[in-house]
């Protein structure tokens, strides 16, 4: 029975609500489901994004029918959709067409529109933070969806250098031509990680997700003057982060990518 104090109604969902959901497998570590439903609120919006748990046998199935729901709005996908969430879309936007990976899927029109959204908020979390990007030494790891984007992003900022790797080496290898095509002058290899070198660390692989206790590469401590980026959002404190922190580095967390992009993913929903 409800009582005073847990009332027997809430007060942001209702038959009127706008749906939007995230798409991956696992689903646990997300954390767009507080955050954006609250940035939809913060604007008066009636709507929730929730998460889906989605395997990838059932991908093709689960999407075709969740995507007739009339109050569905948008989608945002994660590990390990971001890749096959292009087929989707009816038209894809500049950033998805050239990392050839997208994040978010909204209506528009009679279809739906993809763009992709995880560079921009990478460089936006290191810009938040004073960190310039221009002539330093990258070294990126990971070169899937949100691998792909981040590198995209990285190569506007014309950096001197970006050291690329992946356990699929053509993976790396075709983006390290993305790279080249936006920015010429960056000198980009595609090698086993090594961090001597190098002025930020970023990984993008979901190597130390949730329960995973392990480092995205074999390293036993990092530089002091080195700068690390993460782009898991759960745990917050990933290991590569902890690693990092103690060494006294510089740790930029995945969090404040997803903020980075969360107000750029509201207007792309909302037409804005």
């Amino acid at each position: 029975m409800p009582t005073a104090a847990t009332p027997d109604e809430v007060d942001y969902v209702s038959g009127r609500t706008r749906l939007f959901g995230i798409v991956g497998d696992p689903i646990v570590q997300v954390r767009s489901p507080e955050m954006f439903t609250a940035a939809f609120r913060r604007r008066g919006m009636e709507a929730v994004l929730v998460p889906l748990h989605v395997l990838p046998a059932d991908f093709d199935a689960c999407l075709d029918g969740i995507m007739r729901l009339r109050n569905l709005d948008g989608l945002i996908f994660t590990i390990p959709y971001k890749l096959r969430a292009t087929k989707l879309a009816s038209t894809i936007g500049p950033q998805g067409q050239l990392v050839g990976a997208v994040n978010a899927l909204t209506r528009d029109g009679n279809g739906w529109k993809a763009e992709m959204f995880d560079g921009l908020g990478c460089v936006e979390a290191l810009r938040k933070r004073g960190i310039a990007l221009q002539g330093r030494r990258l070294m990126l790891l990971g070169a899937g969806g949100a691998g792909s984007a981040i590198a995209v992003a990285l190569a506007h900022e014309r950096p001197a250098f970006m050291r690329l790797h992946d356990v699929d080496r053509s993976r790396a290898d075709a983006l390290a031509g993305k790279v080249r095509a936006v920015s010429p002058q960056t000198n980009v290899e595609v090698a086993e990680p090594a961090i001597d070198d190098i002025d930020v660390l970023l990984n993008a692989t979901p190597t130390g997700m949730l329960d995973d206790a392990r480092l995205p590469f074999a390293v036993s401590a990092l530089p002091q003057r080195l700068i690390v980026f993460d782009a898991i959002v759960k745990p917050e404190r990933t290991p590569l982060i902890a690693l990092a922190e103690s060494c006294g580095c510089t740790t930029v967390y995945g969090r404040e990518m997803m903020r980075g992009q969360i107000e750029r993913m509201v207007q792309f929903f909302t037409h804005a």
